[in-house]
């Protein structure tokens, strides 16, 4: 399931972060996320997408670096 919610434990399982680390990228709006019931939910498709546009050079699986060439 592509559309899987993700709890904190297990965003810090998936990054290889501490659960605090993903607390706190959550409450400063730096990671996709959002609360239901007061606890924060992630969405791995939007995980996926955040970790792409943090260091897209590192995702880009073309052999030409993704310019063309």
């Amino acid at each position: 399931m592509t559309d899987e919610i993700l709890t904190i434990r297990e965003v810090a399982i998936f990054l290889k972060v501490t659960e605090r680390t993903i607390y706190r990228l959550a409450a400063e709006g730096q990671i996709p996320s959002f609360k239901v019931g007061g606890s924060w939910r992630f969405q791995r498709t939007d995980l996926l997408q955040w970790m792409r546009d943090q260091s897209p050079e590192q995702f880009d699986r073309r052999p030409d670096g993704g310019n063309g060439e």
